[in-house]
């Protein structure tokens, strides 16, 4: 992939800040910097806490997607999940409500300053919710040691869970506690551990997961992510960061080029946004996705540009990142 001078990328970059209908990883807005390459617009947008050698993986994900074709697809349209945030059980409903026509829910577990009690009732309401037919995973994002993950699991067991994304922090906690559920039927997914990993190969070398869940923007593209799910053996889900629906539009072209997809994807998050920057944003309808490529609205960009302090903080991130590309 060439890199394109910084200028072409800041010719057309917008900061936007979007706000979410409820909290999620401890935001209430969402900001992301989004520019248009000759194969379209394109998004820029890792978590605000990241370093810049980790950040500057995002923008090469963001590049590809904005100057290089996408690989063919296998199918013109996605299954995604509803994604339930560390909510009140009470509010699981309304959430739920959010996602039209999805037979997934991934519930997010282990918040900081939350209880196991919590996770139970917020579970519990989402598989009274989805029924007996749903299916309902649980996120923990490496929240856990093994034996909190075991006794967590134990205790979530009774919903059925189709499988446990990131219980524990480590690849060896992952393998420690996978063979402590062998008799549990309760599947290990991998996501930290491929994201966020020198190696995103590793955590399948070592057996700590049964499959992998995969991100265009943190994986440095859909091509590398593509080479490392066929490289690692393992089913994978395709996943998002809370992006904007150009960035959304990434991972259902990457969902879209698995030649399996067993898993509906963790797609939809657009629900969970209060505005977006697309006049029809990629949420689910029926259940799935479009493989569409949505362009940004002029207007919406506007509407929810950053405060130039933060404009100033994305930009200044996107030069640094960019010079660190090779």
């Amino acid at each position: 992939m060439d890199i394109p001078p910084l200028a072409d990328i800041l010719a057309t970059a917008r900061v936007v800040a979007l706000p979410l209908t409820t909290r999620f990883r401890g935001v209430d807005v969402r900001e992301a910097v989004l520019f248009e390459g000759p194969r379209g617009w394109t998004e820029f947008s890792p978590f605000v806490e990241y370093e810049d050698a980790e950040a500057s993986t995002w923008l090469a994900a963001a590049i590809e997607y904005g100057w290089d074709a996408v690989p063919a697809p296998h199918r013109d349209a996605v299954p995604v999940n509803a994604t339930v945030p560390a909510v009140a059980a009470a509010d699981v409903p309304a959430v739920l409500a959010l996602f039209d026509g999805c037979r997934t829910a991934k519930v997010k577990v282990a918040e900081r300053g939350q209880s196991l009690a919590d996770d139970v009732e917020r579970v519990r309401a989402v598989r009274r919710e989805m029924g007996p037919e749903g299916r309902v995973r649980v996120d923990a994002n490496g929240g856990w040691n093994v034996d909190e993950a075991e006794r967590a699991l134990h205790a979530l067991s009774e919903f059925d869970l189709e499988y446990a994304e990131q219980p524990c922090a480590t690849i060896d906690e992952l393998a420690d506690l996978r063979e402590r559920l062998a008799d549990w039927d309760i599947p290990i997914a991998a996501d930290e551990s491929v994201r966020k990993a020198a190696d995103p190969l590793a955590v399948a070398r070592a057996g700590a997961a049964d499959l992998l869940v995969i991100k265009a923007q943190p994986l440095g593209g859909i091509r590398r992510a593509l080479e490392i799910v066929a490289e690692a053996g393992l089913p994978a889900v395709v996943s998002s960061a809370l992006d904007t629906s150009i960035g959304l539009s990434m991972g259902v072209a990457l969902a879209a080029a698995l030649p399996r997809l067993d898993y509906d994807c963790g797609l939809g998050t657009a629900s969970l946004l209060a505005a977006d920057v697309t006049a029809a944003p990629l949420r689910p309808r029926g259940g799935v996705l479009p493989l569409e490529r949505p362009a940004a609205d002029a207007a919406l960009l506007d509407a929810h540009r950053a405060a130039p302090e933060r404009e100033q903080w994305w930009l200044e991130r996107l030069r640094r990142c960019h010079a660190l590309l090779p």
